[in-house]
C-alpha cells in the first residue's frame, strides 16, 4: 500500500512539540496556568506522544473547533481523526465527561428553594443532549433532593409521557415531591402544547398519587423555562 502525502511530508517534518522551547510546550503550559491554556494547547496535553499539537489541530478542525461537538462525538467518530487511536478516544471522552462532573452537587444533598436551583443541577448536561430526555428531580418534604432518575428518552411530542413510569420512583422511594425536567435539543427552552398538556396529566396524577409535581422545567441552551412560572398546566 502506497503512502498517501501527508504521510511523506510527516517524514520529513519536524513535530511542532519539537520545535518549541519548554515553556511553550502544551505539558508546561498546563501545569503553569492551565486556565490560561487554549483549547488546542489542552487537547494536546490530553493526547499526549510526538504529534500531539497536530492531531489537537485535526481534532478541532474536524469537529469545527467546538469542544461540544468533540464531546457529543462517539469513540469510532473521534478515532476517525489522523492520529488518534481508540484508547486516546476513550481518554478524551472521559477528560470531557470529568470536566461535566465539577458542575455536579457534592457533599451535602442540594435543597431546592427556586425553579433556578433545579435548573443548576442538570442544565449542563441536558443542554449538551441531542436527544430530549425526561427527568424527574424527587424531594423530600422539606425539598432536599432525594435522587434524579432519567425517566424516558425520546420526544414528549411524539409520543405519550407514561404518567405511571414519571411517579413510580418517587412511590417507590417515598418522596412526596418532585420536579419534572426534559430539555430541548433544539436549544429553544419554550414549552410547546404538548409540555403543558403532559404538565396538566403530571399535575393530576400526582394529586391522585399524593405525589406533589412542584414544578416542569424545559432546558435549553444556555436557557430554561420554568411552566409553574410561567402558569402553564398549573391550576
Amino acid at each position: 500500500m502506497q503512502p498517501t502525502l501527508l504521510q511523506v511530508q510527516s517524514q520529513y517534518q519536524l513535530p511542532k512539540l519539537k520545535t518549541l522551547p519548554l515553556r511553550d510546550q502544551p505539558a508546561y503550559r498546563v501545569t503553569s496556568n492551565a486556565a490560561a491554556c487554549s483549547l488546542a494547547e489542552l487537547l494536546a496535553a490530553v493526547v499526549g506522544g510526538g504529534q500531539q499539537i497536530e492531531v489537537a489541530e485535526r481534532l478541532l478542525s474536524r469537529f469545527g473547533g467546538d469542544i461540544q461537538r468533540i464531546y457529543k462525538a462517539n469513540v469510532a467518530e473521534i478515532t476517525q481523526v489522523h492520529g488518534i487511536g481508540q484508547q486516546t478516544a476513550i481518554r478524551l471522552k472521559a477528560a470531557l465527561t470529568l470536566a461535566l462532573k465539577l458542575h455536579e452537587p457534592t457533599g451535602v444533598r442540594s435543597v431546592i428553594n427556586s425553579p433556578a436551583d433545579a435548573a443548576a443541577l442538570v442544565q449542563y448536561e441536558m443542554s449538551l443532549l441531542e436527544y430530549e430526555s425526561l427527568r424527574i428531580i424527587m424531594l423530600t418534604i422539606r425539598n432536599t433532593v432525594v435522587d434524579i432518575v432519567e425517566i424516558c428518552k425520546g420526544g414528549i411530542d411524539n409520543s405519550p409521557v407514561n404518567v405511571g413510569m414519571v411517579f413510580r420512583p418517587a412511590i417507590q422511594r417515598a418522596a412526596p415531591a418532585l420536579i419534572v425536567v426534559h430539555n430541548h435539543p433544539s436549544g429553544d427552552p419554550t414549552p410547546s402544547p404538548d409540555d403543558v398538556c403532559v404538565t396538566r396529566a403530571l399535575c393530576q396524577a400526582g394529586k391522585l398519587l399524593d405525589v406533589g409535581v412542584l414544578d416542569h422545567m424545559v432546558i435549553g441552551q444556555g436557557r430554561w423555562v420554568s411552566l409553574k412560572e410561567r402558569g402553564l398546566g398549573f391550576s
